[in-house]
């Protein structure tokens, strides 16, 4: 029999979905997936039970509810001092992964070669290879994980169609620096090429950093579209309600690939993230300070225990450099303690093109204090007395 599309019917299942089955097995605490225990705003979820039952739950218009693109526009707005026509330049999603699938497969054309900045999140690739474009890397080096203008020159070149920035970056939990900004509009710039702007942790940032979207900076109004995620505003992963603006020019193409993936999503979940989108600056503030008390535990924990913990700016991952315990490979690492431990983590050389780093695992901190708590304990029981001598029982 005629085989399947090649590309995808050669990928397993994903890193997260493999070391989420096996922590159910071994019943240990899920550090690995990236998704809040919360259940998120009460008051958003009054919004979207009530909606249910009294709104329209036939399908909601293609570029979503007209009162979710105008809470979209009022954001930009009131955060970023943006501008965006919520009829021609906001379109709401089925989650942000969807909306990076639409951008880009509205962006290229076969040949195509696209920038992504490594390590990245694993549908990236992916996405790229089935629009028939090619992937060119700029490697970022622990623990700095900084941005040099000559790695970047290196990966533009005459067929570059666009970059992908993930910014705050999962899994390194970096946030760019206007300077980075800069360099990579300037890139992009001189090469006629976009942004697809993965921003969905843009209200998760630490320690006084703000957030910078590229579409702020000159010049690139008319070369980025900016992705966002209700799943991370609210700790409703579950909800998968997305958002794109730019544009109109850059839009459409996205808009047409959207039509076609999913049409669109639950009109009561749009309603009740317009909503949300509204409330006061408190509740925006208060996300990231609570996500950075539960970062400053997991690593003060993780620290007491002998763990080398890179610095995390923003995102919901910690970065631990493994060979302090004696292994020096990260899948093997990542086995052993959900396995032996009961505390699952996921190796970062899954967000590698190729040749990956293999010392680091990111652990996920967005679990209440009970949950990191738990998983600190079980950690320290299992490499007590030294996490210099693993325990390879």
């Amino acid at each position: 029999m005629k085989a399947g599309n090649s590309l995808l019917s050669g990928m397993g299942a994903t890193v997260f979905a493999v070391f989420s089955a096996l922590a159910a097995e071994h019943r240990a605490i899920n550090l690995g997936q990236g998704f809040p225990d919360d259940r998120g705003p009460e008051d958003v979820l009054e919004v979207a039970a009530r909606s249910l039952l009294e709104d329209s739950n036939q399908y909601a218009p293609m570029m979503g509810l007209p009162i979710l693109r105008q809470a979209l526009a009022e954001h930009g707005r009131r955060f970023y001092g943006l501008s965006f026509d919520p009829d021609r330049e906001i379109m709401a999603t089925s989650g942000a992964t969807e909306a990076l699938a639409a951008c880009l497969l509205g962006l290229i054309e076969p040949g195509d070669e696209i920038v992504l900045i490594e390590p990245f999140y694993d549908s990236y690739l992916p996405i790229i290879q089935l629009a028939g474009g090619v992937a060119r890397t700029v490697r970022l080096e622990p623990p700095s994980w900084s941005l040099t203008r000559e790695n970047l020159a290196r990966a533009f070149s005459s067929k570059t169609k666009a970059i992908v920035l993930n910014n705050p970056m999962n899994p390194a939990g970096k946030v760019f620096s206007r300077d980075e900004l800069e360099m990579i509009a300037e890139c992009v710039i001189a090469h006629d090429a976009y942004a697809v702007c993965d921003e969905v942790y843009e209200h998760i940032v630490f320690d006084g950093k703000p957030h910078i979207p590229l579409i702020t900076l000159p010049g690139m109004r008319d070369r980025c579209l900016k992705v966002a995620s209700a799943g991370k505003i609210f700790s409703l992963t579950g909800w998968k309600i997305g958002a794109v603006s730019g544009c109109e020019r850059l839009l459409h193409p996205a808009s047409r690939a959207h039509q076609y993936l999913t049409f669109s999503s639950a009109p009561n979940l749009q309603k009740a993230v317009a909503y949300g989108l509204n409330k006061d600056d408190a509740y925006f503030s208060e996300l990231a300070s609570t996500m950075q008390a539960r970062r400053d535990r997991l690593r003060q924990g993780l620290q007491s225990i002998g763990f080398d913990v890179l610095p995390t700016e923003g995102a919901y991952f910690l970065i631990v450099d493994i060979r302090s315990t004696g292994f020096d490979d990260d899948v093997a690492f990542c086995r052993h303690i959900t396995t032996k431990a009961g505390v699952a983590a996921i190796p970062v050389s899954a967000f590698y093109a190729e040749a990956p780093t293999k010392q680091l695992v990111r652990f996920c901190f967005c679990k209440q204090d009970s949950v990191l708590d738990e998983a600190v304990a079980r950690l320290r029981a299992h490499f007590s007395p030294s996490p210099r001598s693993p325990c390879l029982e």
